[in-house]
């Protein structure tokens, strides 16, 4: 039997292509390729360094920027964020600053800084992170315990809208990538952690963190 990595209950064969199998969990709904074909660390590395390239960071800044201010706009004063899984480069990084905000990063690969998880953030921005998780739930108590109460938490990901089409999906096929959400993923997680549930489509993903008496799903 194996496990879902994100719920831990009982997941079930969906799916075999050329290179891997995948699996699908009923509760969560998060569809996972089987542990046993993940990357080595120095594969993962060479792949993560291919994906750091300018047009990526393009991509990024475009996926910072709006959120800064959609944040702002609600929330007065400078705000602290982290950057989880990314290096924002040192130009655009300057700009966020010389706006009044802080903006930590941290990059597996790249920028390995323990301080980091020392302290709390207003937002925390996951850019193309999430699939690449190999331990989901361990990963999300850390991203919760790095956010502050009515912090938010952005987050890029192709979604998967219909398992049917799972096999032809071009987003399955990077090695890389072993984590697939759904919406219906990021309501379970909402109804079961300290988070209230946003916006859900494409390619983002927005929740804010609240006290566990006070979640209120609002799905724009």
């Amino acid at each position: 039997m194996i496990k879902c990595p994100l719920c831990s209950n009982a997941a079930e064969f969906f799916i075999q292509d050329k290179k891997r199998a995948f699996y699908t969990c009923s509760d969560c709904h998060l569809v996972f390729a089987n542990p046993q074909s993940y990357l080595m660390p120095a594969a993962l590395k060479q792949r993560y360094g291919r994906a750091n390239k300018a047009s990526k960071q393009k991509q990024l800044v475009q996926f910072i920027q709006p959120l800064l201010t959609q944040i702002s706009a609600q929330q007065h004063g400078p705000l602290t964020g982290l950057n989880f899984g990314r290096v924002l480069d040192s130009n655009s990084l300057d700009k966020i600053e010389h706006a009044g905000h802080s903006l930590y990063q941290y990059d597996p690969f790249i920028k390995i800084d323990q301080h980091i998880f020392n302290r709390q953030y207003d937002f925390i921005c996951c850019y193309r992170v999430l699939e690449h998780f190999q331990q989901p739930a361990k990963e999300w108590v850390l991203l919760s315990s790095l956010l502050k109460e009515g912090g938010w938490l952005a987050i890029s990901t192709s979604l998967l809208t219909d398992l049917s089409l799972f096999s032809k999906w071009h987003f399955k096929n990077n090695p890389s990538h072993v984590s697939f959400y759904s919406q219906q993923t990021f309501d379970y997680l909402a109804q079961n952690s300290e988070f209230k549930l946003l916006f859900a489509a494409k390619e983002l993903v927005l929740m804010q963190k609240t006290s566990k008496s006070d979640i209120k799903r609002i799905l724009i």
